[in-house]
């Protein structure tokens, strides 16, 4: 399946799928380990009366031949003094004696029996044992697999349909921005012509310099969007740092505005995940875009915090502020902030009344 026709119904459908494989492999192994403990049971009970069976023929056996001796004895006796018994006598003595040998010897021979039957269920009892570890370890290594298939995975088509959105979002930035500031400088390169021909130098250099307005603002536009791609500063010199120098460039293109940018961070110099970077960077960015674009704000104050347990930002702004419970036509990009949040186990709260300002506050678990 392609890319292109691949949505997030189908991967949907290949996960129920995949979950449902899972969990009955799950009840199967369940099932075995079941038998398995129940086998096991049997076998101890069974170990336990072969092992009983021993110690009583043991028993016996010392009996046993504690009276062979006797009857050995008594028979050495008769065969000495032959001529003082009967043959009777002599017959009875023979026929206990060799009894009593018989049955010592039989008893031996079911002492070896039961002593192999002995050694041949303990050593089942170990395997029977293994295979019940086995199928619990199985289980929960199952488990895990579903919680896996059931949490992660699931929310992974959220997160494609943020990720298409975002793509869609970056298409009209750059269809809205660049391409059209391009296309303007263009036109306004040919009325530099235009204007050097029939009114002279001065008011064509004039018009060189508003074009270079012109492709400022556009060079800005692609830095931005390059930012929203992914900060090559990031790979190098880490959150802060890159993000210092994001707010720095904001302040300096929004000079004329007179537009401050504060930025604070508390905490060390380590380096956090790699992942988390770019989602907090994003988050910042957003929030800060958002105070720009819609806020109409004169201060943006930025503030990180990064301890051993959290992370958490701070974006207020002194703007006009807005009423959180309203929902807008494409305020995707609140939507997309929160479902980052929630990707990362965190949560942001957004503060903002009409005439008040915004505040966002995120905070994010250190794992």
């Amino acid at each position: 399946m392609s890319a292109k026709h691949f949505d997030t119904k189908s991967l949907d459908e290949i996960l129920n799928k995949m979950i449902d494989t899972v969990d009955e492999s799950k009840t199967e192994i369940y099932k075995i380990g079941e038998q398995s403990r129940k086998d096991y049971e049997f076998i101890i009970a069974e170990l336990k009366k072969t092992k009983q069976m021993i110690t009583e023929l043991i028993e016996e056996e010392d009996r046993l031949e504690k009276a062979t001796r006797q009857a050995r004895k008594k028979l050495s006796e008769v065969s000495q003094h032959f001529n003082t018994y009967s043959e009777h006598e002599v017959r009875v003595v023979y026929e206990y004696a060799h009894n009593l040998q018989m049955k010592l010897t039989m008893s031996r021979q079911l002492e070896q029996q039961l002593r192999e039957r002995r050694d041949e269920l303990e050593r089942r009892v170990v395997g029977i044992k293994e295979t019940i570890e086995r199928a619990d370890k199985l289980v929960s290594q199952v488990n895990v697999v579903i919680n896996y298939l059931t949490g992660d995975l699931k929310s992974m088509t959220e997160f494609m349909e943020v990720q298409e959105e975002e793509r869609k979002r970056l298409s009209r930035e750059i269809h809205d921005g660049p391409a059209q500031i391009l296309a303007n400088v263009m036109m306004r390169s040919d009325l530099i012509e235009k204007i050097y021909r029939e009114r002279g130098i001065d008011e064509a250099l004039a018009e060189i310099k508003k074009l270079k307005e012109t492709v400022r603002d556009a060079l800005y536009e692609v830095r931005h969007i390059i930012y929203d791609l992914r900060p090559m500063a990031l790979d190098d010199l880490g959150l802060v740092p890159t993000l210092k120098k994001y707010l720095e460039t904001v302040e300096e293109y929004n000079k004329m505005a007179n537009i401050q940018i504060p930025f604070t961070y508390i905490g060390d110099d380590e380096r956090i995940d790699s992942k988390m970077e770019v989602a907090l960077f994003r988050l910042i960015q957003e929030s800060v875009q958002n105070a720009l674009k819609h806020a109409q704000a004169k201060e943006i104050q930025v503030k990180l915090e990064i301890n051993k347990k959290n992370i958490i930002a701070v974006i207020k702004d002194d703007g006009i502020g807005f009423d959180p419970t309203l929902k807008k036509d494409g305020s995707f990009g609140l939507r997309g902030m929160k479902e980052r949040v929630e990707l990362l186990d965190g949560s942001i709260s957004i503060q903002s009344s009409k005439g008040n300002g915004t505040k966002v506050i995120i905070k994010i678990p250190l794992k």
